[in-house]
């Protein structure tokens, strides 16, 4: 699980989604890639799943929509949002832990892995081998290289925001986020990076067969996604 502090953090009202646009694009496009995976009639989990404004549309070729949220105020808003939507429950972190061996067929985890320590990722990754059934897929997104720049990251948020019609709001959101909580946070904390091959090799001492996929899931190009298969 994710530090109190960055759980705290993001529980509170903060400025990562520079207005209501960004917020909406950023969930409408996961949302959209997640559906891909979605597994016909059968148990996503999406870990860590924040906001999820349209897990509605991720729910429907499933049978059951796991939303796993850590920050209480979140998950309480994710619950009275798809209250009348038998397919999605919500759950926190301990609930999964918990869950039944082989009970999930996919399990999505994006944009969390560089809130855990390397010792918390490779136990997650131990509860997710438990849970998915034997050719179960876990999908682990928006992963940080360990070059990656904060540069790199602020000019794809700017890219994102010309697509989607909030390049000016973008532009004024990164000097607002510069001098926020999350910066200090992030100076303090520090997040968690990766290279490619020290992914795959976490993946494999877990028990899976992983290898990274051609693009990243979000609008992120340069982290990184990898899909990893029990083996």
């Amino acid at each position: 699980m994710a530090s109190p502090e960055w759980i705290s953090f993001y529980d509170s009202k903060h400025w990562i989604y520079v207005n209501a646009r960004h917020q909406s694009a950023h969930c409408q496009r996961l949302a959209e890639a997640f559906l891909r995976f979605a597994p016909a009639d059968g148990v996503m989990l999406d870990f860590g799943c924040g906001e999820s404004l349209f897990a509605d549309r991720v729910a429907e070729p499933t049978a059951r929509l796991i939303l796993c949220e850590a920050a209480p105020n979140v998950r309480a808003a994710l619950a009275g949002r798809f209250a009348g939507n038998s397919k999605i429950v919500v759950r926190k972190p301990e609930d999964i832990a918990v869950m039944t061996p082989q009970s999930i067929d996919v399990i999505i985890m994006h944009s969390v892995a560089q809130y855990l320590s390397p010792h918390d990722l490779d136990r997650q990754l131990g509860v997710f081998l438990r849970l998915l059934r034997p050719g179960g897929l876990l999908v682990l997104s928006d992963i940080l290289p360990r070059r990656l720049s904060a540069l790199t990251d602020a000019f794809d948020l700017l890219e994102f925001g010309a697509q989607e019609g909030f390049f000016w709001a973008a532009m004024f959101g990164l000097f607002r986020t510069y001098l926020s909580g999350y910066r200090r946070l992030r100076k303090s904390l520090g997040l968690a990076r990766y290279n490619e091959d020290e992914v795959v090799a976490k993946l494999a001492a877990a028990g899976f067969s992983a290898e990274r996929a051609r693009t990243n899931i979000g609008h992120s190009t340069k982290r990184m996604t990898f899909l990893a298969h029990v083996r």
